[in-house]
């Protein structure tokens, strides 16, 4: 008996090879690029602020640290935490040439749920026309007890 290929398969293999396919490593166009700026905090571990591959940009997460100060952005509400967070990737936006309007996907680190409306009413303002997918969860503890963390993929059209 003769298998068929599903149509969505087939269709998502060249989705993807038309993503991939201008990805090849050469010395000229690396397939991959480290995003880096003093205007977000520097990494408190080893990881990149970002990773360009053509076009999409993939953020690693941020916390309310003051990138002039270093310091841990503490002053008892978390809207002000997340305002240096979301400024935090704001920046390391810029540095790769985009902005809010690239993001496509939003995940959002929370030590404490009964948050999730001061947190929404501070996010609203970044993302205002046709906001990314956005994925909340609550977590037990984030890096420097901090309350919020924030990871994003941007795409560049």
């Amino acid at each position: 008996m003769k298998k068929r290929i599903a149509p969505v398969y087939l269709l998502s293999m060249f989705a993807l090879t038309g993503i991939t396919g201008s990805l090849v490593r050469t010395e000229e166009n690396p397939a991959k690029e480290v995003i880096t700026t003093t205007d977000a905090p520097k990494a408190i571990g080893p990881y990149s602020q970002a990773i360009r591959v053509g076009n999409m940009l993939f953020c690693s997460g941020q916390i309310p640290i003051n990138p002039e100060t270093g310091e841990i952005n503490y002053d008892g509400t978390i809207e002000t935490q997340t305002q240096q967070v979301l400024d935090n990737l704001g920046a390391v936006l810029k540095e790769a040439g985009m902005n809010y309007t690239d993001v496509v996907s939003v995940t959002v680190f929370i030590a404490d749920m009964d948050n999730f409306d001061r947190i929404n009413k501070v996010y609203a303002g970044y993302f205002k026309d046709r906001p990314p997918a956005r994925c909340a969860v609550e977590v037990a503890r984030l890096p420097k007890d901090v309350g919020i963390e924030i990871a994003l993929i941007a795409i560049e059209t």
